[in-house]
């Protein structure tokens, strides 16, 4: 959570909408570190996204939704364990990898991938006005490749700063990037496996889907 005491100008968040809307990059907080955003279905602003992180095309990043119901809407072909798996896990500091046979959102990963990355942030109350964004985003931690994510909207590299077309100081946020949790399996055997550690452990992964 933010701990400056710094809130979210609720117009602030609507200009975010807009930005990713009209085609910009975006820098904004997240409840883990801060991150670029696009429009995950614009070749040229994710272009320019990659080009920012100095990192090549094709690499995952992950399309986050700022409400649950907002992702369970948009993957319809998820199956009802995997659903009710997602209605469990989130909000929170995870990025849940799901299967894509249909290839949503192809611009997230490399051609012909077959699962997405999925993230809804769970929104201090400083944050909370994006929870009224209404669009998907194209979503990857806002440093250049191989450095360390910001917590703090300073932290950014200038260039990356200078380089968006919007920035919202959101405070200083907790550091740590997102449990990667691969649940590609789960239809076949249950199974799920942590790709990179973070915020939740295999135990929290293992309370919240016992429901």
């Amino acid at each position: 959570m933010s701990t400056d005491g710094l809130r979210l100008d609720p117009d602030r968040a609507a200009a975010f909408e807009s930005c990713i809307r009209s085609g910009g990059v975006a820098l904004f907080p997240a409840d883990t570190v801060y991150g670029l955003a696009c429009d995950p279905l614009d070749a040229a602003a994710c272009d320019r996204l990659n080009e920012l992180k100095q990192r090549p095309p094709g690499k995952p990043a992950a399309v986050m939704f700022f409400a649950l119901d907002q992702a369970l809407g948009r993957l319809d072909g998820l199956s009802p364990r995997l659903r009710a798996a997602l209605a469990r896990l989130l909000p929170g500091p995870l990025t849940a990898l799901v299967p894509n046979p249909s290839g949503l959102f192809p611009l997230a990963g490399p051609p012909g991938t077959d699962r997405l990355g999925v993230r809804v942030p769970a929104l201090s109350p400083a944050l909370e006005p994006l929870a009224g964004v209404a669009v998907p985003v194209l979503q990857s931690s806002a440093n250049r490749s191989g450095g360390a994510e910001p917590r703090r909207l300073v932290d950014v590299d200038p260039a990356v700063r200078a380089g968006v077309d919007l920035a919202l100081d959101g405070g200083e946020l907790p550091g740590h990037a997102s449990t990667v949790l691969d649940l590609t399996r789960m239809d076949e055997d249950g199974s799920f496996e942590i790709l990179r550690r973070g915020p939740l452990s295999a135990a929290d992964v293992r309370r919240a889907l016992a429901g």
